[in-house]
């Protein structure tokens, strides 16, 4: 079992009171592992923006802009996590779905390294 420590104590994360997490199964489960670098990062803003119910009232329009995307593109990041199973649309209304359960990853999947969120949405995007 390899030993963790924090790497910077003095910035450990605390749940916000305003609510907003990213599950971890997000990834283990592999669940955006069929969508682009883009529906990753819609997924992420969804996932900032939703209440705990994971419902959002964002506008396409709001949400094209603050993603710099057009509305044509959006519509189609928004299919990829709706067909992935993590998405539920009827405009105006989002809804982040609950997670399927995750399979384990094989110890060779698993490297220890330490990445940032930026490097690992960089490599998923290049191998697209």
């Amino acid at each position: 079992m390899m030993n963790k420590k924090l790497l910077a104590p003095e910035r450990l994360r605390q749940l916000p009171r305003q609510f907003s997490w990213i599950d971890q199964q997000l990834v283990r489960g592999g669940s955006l592992r069929d969508c682009d670098h883009s529906a990753w990062a819609l997924y992420l803003f969804l996932a900032s923006v939703s209440d705990s119910q994971g419902l959002s009232y964002y506008s396409d329009s709001s949400v094209a802009q603050w993603l710099h995307f057009d509305l044509r593109r959006l519509a189609c990041y928004r299919q990829q996590l709706i067909q992935a199973g993590l998405l539920a649309y009827q405009k105006p209304l989002y809804q982040l779905l609950a997670l399927p359960k995750a399979q384990p990853l094989s110890e060779a999947t698993r490297t220890g390294q330490v990445r940032s969120v930026g490097d690992l949405l960089r490599h998923i995007g290049g191998s697209l």
